[in-house]
């Protein structure tokens, strides 16, 4: 009885403690100049994550650990301005159409079962009446109160005592309580495996395991076993200690794809949680859903602004060839890799456009790959790693530059036969592509591109600027084959030019269908990687002279509305530009003609003369760089960075293009 009253003190002091706290915040609060936005979002919710809460931060916390002052400060001020905590349970009832969501709904989620859930948050959830997640490795919670939890990659590993975490009785208390809702944070997923033969350790509910022994990567069907058993099994365990299995599944670093989305749903767990950013809208079908991660150096401002979802954040693109990185000798390799890394993380930019494809002869098309694949040889497995250490040394997102028709095919695969012809009775050869008329060649690029999404973790996709058809394009047997019975258009490309009608019809069906064609590869790159944002290549010619559309079959509008980001060729010498700043001038000029257009546009200079095998002087670039931002230009980059011979100089090109020293 004595230390049963003890406990009921300490709980009492500890809830007149938070009351003084809430009062001096309070205070705080009403000094605070930021202004919310007060829009409402019907049956749309945000979802916060958190992890460990302290009272002080020890020295070097990870950057998930906040303040118990600074959760009290974020929950006030979601109080004071409309928005509202709300349950699991509401949120699967909104999703059968049982009920709405309040205006502005918040969903409270708390990752790992770290102890500091049970002694500051609960009382806190309790005091405010707010619903909330807590989310539980099984593996952790099973190992003994002297175990010790490893978690994070290479680069950012955590380790910490089991005693850190809450015990089962502590579980079993905070789920009895209508406030928290039990979910799966995996049975033993939340940490990396080997996921290239350079060593790199990547999350493991999305990797396929490397085996060194073989050299070979887990098949998709071991793949996906090995995640149904941990899923099942985490569940079973979580059944047996609060006496219900989980409802949500809350995946590890946030990393998840299409299938591992789907065998959690078949698992009893309809609802998912990741760590992309954003504002969710209640869906029937939807099985994942995006949180905004709190981190310790979140000011006030900071935290009101990640609510809203609409942050726009500049980029600074350099696009790198991957043929600079590679050597046969292994330890130059790593070198080059060394310099790149270097480079790009002083170049504090937003990301790279990364060549997952050889062109050694320099012909625009894709002799081999960097990553292993089921069509094509592969000159090194490669892709992957440079991508990884991109992402986490460098601190960038990464862009799987692809081609769109341009592989040369192995000759014995029946596709390789099927490329584009031109009706054109001039005598130059058309630029090499395969014909995206033939469906054994869609097959073919869908599983190439298949297979890079199951290798390599990127943000997103390069669309390479081989996606074009001219106007005597594309007169294979396929194309003439397709114009006809698709279309409904003659089987002649002479007799459709002769036509200004069918003529226009051609072109635009074309631009649609090559459109069509990269949304179908975003849908297969998707289901791996479900977050990737788009960007494709166009001309500079088609935004100058719109009349120029049927001789590329690309339309800016239309890239507009296809792709996240339309990356403008604005490459002035590649142009025979007489006066490039002028040209500069009018291209920035054309792109603002359409409303928003130059948030989705990203302006890439050339950084090197291929008519002259001369780099752009150093100089010169920055000047054109500082000239397309003056004109309102908010994204830009170069094409290319040649990071071995300092091409461009860095100490000239820095002070106008990194985001610390131009934002």
């Amino acid at each position: 009885m004595p230390i049963n009253g003890l406990s009921h003190r300490l709980h009492l002091f500890w809830q007149y403690s938070i009351t003084l706290l809430i009062g001096a915040l309070i205070a705080l609060h009403v000094m605070q100049p930021v202004q919310a936005d007060e829009e409402a979002h019907g049956n749309r919710f945000i979802v916060l994550c958190y992890h460990d809460v302290q009272d002080e931060l020890p020295d070097h916390a990870p950057r998930y650990t906040i303040k118990t002052s600074d959760l009290l400060m974020q929950l006030l001020w979601l109080r004071e301005h409309g928005y509202q905590a709300v349950s699991l349970q509401q949120i699967l009832d909104a999703q059968l159409g049982k009920s709405s969501l309040p205006d502005k709904a918040v969903l409270l989620t708390f990752d790992d079962g770290y102890k500091s859930f049970y002694t500051k948050v609960f009382p806190i959830l309790k005091l405010f009446n707010d619903p909330a997640v807590l989310s539980l490795v099984g593996s952790w919670m099973e190992k003994d109160t002297t175990g010790r939890i490893t978690t994070g990659d290479e680069h950012n590993a955590q380790d910490y005592q089991r005693s850190n975490l809450m015990s089962w009785t502590d579980v079993r208390e905070v789920a009895a309580s209508p406030l928290v809702e039990i979910a799966s944070h995996s049975f033993d997923l939340h940490h990396g495996i080997l996921a290239n033969p350079q060593g790199n350790m990547q999350p493991a509910a999305t990797t396929h395991f490397y085996e060194p022994a073989t050299g070979q990567y887990e098949s998709d069907a071991h793949y996906l076993e090995r995640i149904r058993l941990d899923l099942m099994k985490n569940s079973s365990l979580i059944k047996q200690h609060i006496g219900k299995a989980p409802r949500a599944m809350v995946w590890p670093y946030g990393a998840y794809n299409a299938v591992v989305s789907e065998i959690a749903k078949t698992s009893g767990m309809s609802m998912s949680f990741n760590l992309n950013d954003g504002v969710n809208t209640v869906s029937s079908h939807a099985a994942n859903y995006d949180r905004i991660l709190m981190l310790q150096d979140m000011n006030m401002s900071d935290f009101i602004n990640s609510l809203s979802g609409k942050l726009f954040r500049p980029a600074r693109i350099v696009q790198i060839d991957l043929d600079y990185v590679y050597d046969p000798d292994p330890q130059q390799q790593e070198r080059n890799l060394s310099m790149l890394l270097d480079r790009i993380k002083q170049l504090d930019i937003s990301a790279v456009y990364l060549q997952a494809f050889s062109d050694t002869d320099g012909d625009n098309a894709a002799e081999t790959l960097y990553f292993p694949n089921r069509h094509m040889p592969m000159r090194a497995d490669l892709f992957n790693r440079v991508a990884w250490q991109l992402r986490t040394r460098s601190g960038v997102r990464v862009y799987a530059w692809l081609p769109v028709f341009a592989f040369h095919l192995p000759r014995e695969n029946p596709a390789a036969a099927d490329v584009v012809q031109s009706a054109s009775e001039k005598s130059d050869r058309p630029q090499f592509r395969l014909s995206p008329f033939s469906g054994r060649v869609r097959q073919t690029i869908a599983e190439i591109y298949e297979d890079l999404a199951k290798n390599a973790p990127v943000a997103g996709i390069l669309f390479h600027d081989d996606a074009l058809l001219s106007d005597y394009e594309d007169a294979s047997p396929a194309a003439l084959s397709y114009y006809q019975n698709t279309w409904h258009l003659p089987a002649s490309i002479t007799e459709i030019r002769q036509d200004p009608a069918l003529m226009e019809k051609w072109t635009a069906s074309k631009i649609e269908f090559i459109d069509q064609f990269t949304n179908d590869l975003t849908a297969v790159f998707r289901k791996w990687q479900p977050a990737i944002k788009t960007a494709r290549n166009i001309y500079a010619r088609v935004i100058l002279d719109p009349d120029s559309e049927s001789w590329f079959a690309q339309s800016f509008p239309r890239f507009l509305e296809n792709y996240d980001y339309t990356a403008i060729m604005a490459m002035p010498y590649m142009e025979d530009a007489q006066n490039p700043s002028e040209w500069l001038q009018n291209l920035v000029a054309k792109v603002k003609e359409i409303p928003g257009a130059l948030e989705k546009t990203i302006f890439e200079l050339q950084s090197k003369n291929w008519k002259t095998s001369e780099p752009v002087p150093s100089q010169e670039l920055a000047e054109q760089i500082r000239l397309v931002h003056s004109l309102g230009a908010r994204n830009f980059g170069y094409y290319p960075d040649d990071f071995i011979r300092n091409q461009p100089e860095f100490d000239i090109i820095f002070p106008v293009f990194s985001l610390r020293a131009a934002p």
